[in-house]
């Protein structure tokens, strides 16, 4: 692509505004920056920008070319990450993706990995979408439920997260314990927002209450615990994290149809790296000695 540096320039004035910015971000004189707009507006025949004393406003052959542009510049990035992950050497920048609320399981072997290879980089990122390891968003992907399927992905079990249900001392103490699931009647309960959740333990619950009993309803888990502590109701939280809670009562013990499996997700190209190698026999290593899970 003989004009990818013109392209590249115009998608940073684009999305800067100005030609000082471009070259800024660029590393080049400004007069450079105007020479490559010149040049691609006189190839492509047409205006990209309005300019005026504020700066650079894309026209929309310009926003046109922004959003063709940030595509293949993203693309590039995740690309270079990927390159990067082939090295022989345990350094530079590693990410981790995982499901919300494993944050205390994790962090200890991230931070020991960090002890291992002092020149890592960690980034753990939690979201709702699934990071695609096809374009090199992460190395490693912590997923739960069902094991992934997508291809040129290697899949490998980790844990099963046991969960249980819970109560507050302060909502046991004005409401009472139900001693089993056939006592549920006139109790609160905590449950996720999304009545489609592919948890087993929500699904088993919304089966077994009235949906008006549901009273906190939230699609953040850290919002589930919150409610838990202040009395808001009954809830299911993990087992190692209640152990861990002495205000929380047990209200039904931890049941192998609630658990919840955790796999460890690469991508075929990175698997047999040595950075990646090298986390993974760490977190299978540290998950054996993880409380209140099971292999």
């Amino acid at each position: 692509m003989d004009n990818w540096d013109e392209i590249r320039t115009a998608y940073q004035v684009a999305r800067l505004g100005t030609v000082s910015g471009a070259a800024e971000v660029l590393g080049v004189h400004h007069a450079t920056v105007i020479r490559h707009i010149d040049a691609l507006e006189k190839r492509l025949g047409t205006r990209l920008f309005q300019r005026h004393a504020r700066g650079y406003t894309p026209t929309e052959a310009g926003r046109d070319l922004l959003t063709v542009a940030q595509t293949t510049e993203e693309q590039f990035a995740q690309l270079s990450s990927r390159i990067k992950g082939h090295g022989e050497t345990v350094q530079g920048e590693f990410i981790i993706t995982s499901v919300a609320g494993l944050a205390g399981l994790l962090v200890p072997v991230l931070a020991e990995f960090q002890r291992l290879h002092p020149a890592v980089i960690v980034r753990l990122m939690t979201d709702m979408r699934i990071f695609r390891l096809d374009y090199g968003e992460a190395h490693v992907a912590i997923r739960a439920g069902a094991a992934p399927e997508e291809p040129d992905n290697v899949v490998q079990p980790l844990i099963r997260i046991r969960y249980g249900l819970y109560a507050s001392k302060t909502y046991v103490e004005a409401h009472g314990k139900p001693a089993s699931e056939h006592d549920f009647a006139g109790h609160r309960f905590v449950t996720a927002e999304q009545e489609g959740s592919r948890a087993a333990f929500f699904r088993w619950l919304r089966e077994r209450v009235a949906p008006e009993q549901l009273v906190f309803r939230s699609t953040e888990p850290a919002a589930w615990d919150a409610a838990l502590h202040q009395g808001s109701g009954i809830g299911f939280r993990p087992a190692w994290e209640a152990a861990a809670q002495p205000d929380l009562v047990e209200v039904l013990a931890p049941r192998p149809e609630w658990d919840s499996p955790l796999w460890i997700v690469t991508h075929v190209d990175l698997h047999r790296t040595r950075k990646v190698q090298a986390f993974v026999s760490l977190l299978k290593e540290s998950a054996k000695s993880w409380p209140q899970c099971a292999i």
